[in-house]
């Protein structure tokens, strides 16, 4: 499987769109790159319902989801890197606060926008 399209940019949470061309030839389209607290993961395509909420129409078992996974995320140009390993001293996690808790402050300093889950169209 390949990434067919990739449409990335900045709504909320979500980096990109992309589509997924399966082996045997079948083009799926709808999937999101999406930054969650762990990191990036890959959001599946979804419809909205008749109450509101959004579904998956896509469903995959584990190992296809983490081989999409990494596929989508070496195509967007990141390395899966979990956010704890960075910090190999018994302090990682008090440090890794403070890493988030200043970037937060940098991130203030900024004139972005903010966003909502109602900003997410899933």
């Amino acid at each position: 499987m390949k990434i067919e399209r990739m449409n990335k940019g900045e709504w909320g949470k979500i980096k990109a769109f992309f589509d997924l061309r399966t082996d045997e030839g079948f083009v799926i389209k709808g999937f999101k790159l999406i930054h969650g607290i762990n990191g990036l993961f890959v959001g599946n395509p979804s419809q909205k319902g008749n109450d509101g909420e959004y579904y998956d129409t896509i469903f995959a078992e584990k190992e296809l989801k983490d081989e999409l996974s990494q596929i989508a995320i070496d195509h967007y140009g990141q390395e899966v890197m979990p956010e704890n390993e960075p910090f190999s001293d018994t302090s990682g996690v008090s440090n890794s606060f403070e890493q988030s808790s200043s970037s937060a402050k940098e991130d203030e300093s900024h004139d972005t926008p903010s966003f909502t889950d109602d900003d997410i169209p899933f």
